[in-house]
């Protein structure tokens, strides 16, 4: 096998110049060519960073593409998986992974029957604050993790951002807009969960957009925009999840995880670096020396900005045979666990969560450096 496998990217919106502009600092991928389904986004794209264009089905036939980043809008992502797998190539998604459990069971299916490779956004667990987090909770630094609070609150998109429609629909919300990464996080540093209940809150169902192009007009909301949500973990810690885009302003902190000898602050999730805070009982102290992450080098403006990792560690342990870190499991567990969320929320009920995972291998200072140019 080469030592490295081809890219191509299905889907040029914003996010697809991140995935083009950051992938070359990575080994065992190259990006070949992107398509889209309108050829005049494709054609700009390509042109912006010297890559092809194609049309969608002609990206699926490449024979030098292994791997298709599926950067469509969430409710297409099902097909297009399914499309690509079909098409014999090896899938890494943006979040959410799909948006019902069914899907990503038959994604599940058909790449066990192909031999082929699965993954999914978010990658920002792999970030060197959240590893360095990971590393110390392994290592006993606060003792078990009994308990815990995450919390991504703000007053919504539609002051800033173009087209806010669909952050307002079902596939969308809080929850399944935002929330892959606080679960995903939580997931690789406390373990797979085990029940869920919720209340969930429409405070408004119009919203008036006042960013341009569209300053003035109303976004109908028909998914709820405040979520809170209990999560049982199967280790028995309990962590309390607050998604709401009907904040105005809050005091708590992104992330607090409880141990038996101390307490973790973790920074936002959304982002792979961060200031990270550690108490032995009730004091602050000093984080242990010695930690030296490159994922959490600031390489990006003023922010540590690593995106493609987890699809880079994918193509590495295609070709080495090993598990990749941002795999289906963990993302299927994590759209079971937030879908779940929602539906507790409107039946009021304690649900199971009927998937599990294994939490993916650390990546270590030494690993993370491994995967980089």
């Amino acid at each position: 096998m080469a030592d490295t496998l081809g890219v191509g990217i299905l889907g040029c919106g914003n996010i697809s110049a991140a995935y083009l502009r950051l992938a070359p600092m990575f080994k065992g991928i190259k990006i070949r060519a992107v398509a889209d389904i309108n050829p005049a986004a494709a054609e700009a794209r390509a042109a912006e960073f010297g890559v092809r264009a194609e049309s969608v089905d002609g990206l699926m036939a490449a024979t030098d593409v292994d791997i298709i980043v599926n950067l469509t809008i969430p409710n297409a992502h099902f097909e297009t998986s399914m499309a690509a797998l079909r098409a014999g190539k090896h899938v890494y998604s943006e979040k959410p992974f799909v948006l019902s459990l069914d899907e990503g069971q038959q994604i599940k299916a058909l790449s066990e029957e192909k031999g082929l490779r699965v993954g999914s956004a978010p990658d920002t667990f792999l970030g060197g604050v959240h590893q360095h987090a990971r590393h110390l909770i392994d290592t006993g630094a606060v003792g078990k993790i009994t308990s815990g609070t995450a919390h991504v609150m703000s007053f919504g998109l539609e002051h800033w951002h173009p087209n806010p429609d669909f952050f307002f629909q079902p596939g969308a919300g809080p929850v399944l807009d935002i929330g892959p990464y606080y679960i995903t996080n939580l997931i690789q540093l406390i373990g797979p969960i085990a029940r869920v209940s919720a209340m969930t809150a429409t405070p408004r169902t119009k919203r008036l957009i006042t960013s341009e192009p569209r300053n003035g007009e109303y976004v109908e909301v028909t998914t709820p925009t405040t979520i809170h949500a209990l999560l049982e973990f199967a280790s028995g810690a309990v962590v309390t999840l607050g998604t709401s885009w009907d904040v105005f302003s809050h005091r708590h902190g992104n992330m607090e995880l409880y141990g038996e000898k101390g307490s973790l602050y973790v920074p936002d999730p959304n982002f792979f670096g961060g200031p990270l805070e550690i108490t032995e009982k009730t004091t602050l102290v000093a984080l242990p020396e010695g930690w030296d992450h490159p994922f959490e080098k600031v390489n990006d403006g003023e922010r540590a900005n690593y995106r493609t990792a987890g699809l880079a560690d994918m193509a590495v342990a295609i070709q080495e045979g090993r598990k990749h870190r941002c795999d289906q499991d963990l993302a299927l567990h994590a759209v079971d666990v937030m879908t779940s969320i929602l539906k507790a929320g409107e039946t009021g009920q304690v649900l199971e969560i009927t998937t599990t995972c294994e939490r993916p291998e650390a990546l270590g200072p030494d690993a993370a450096r491994a995967l980089m140019k």
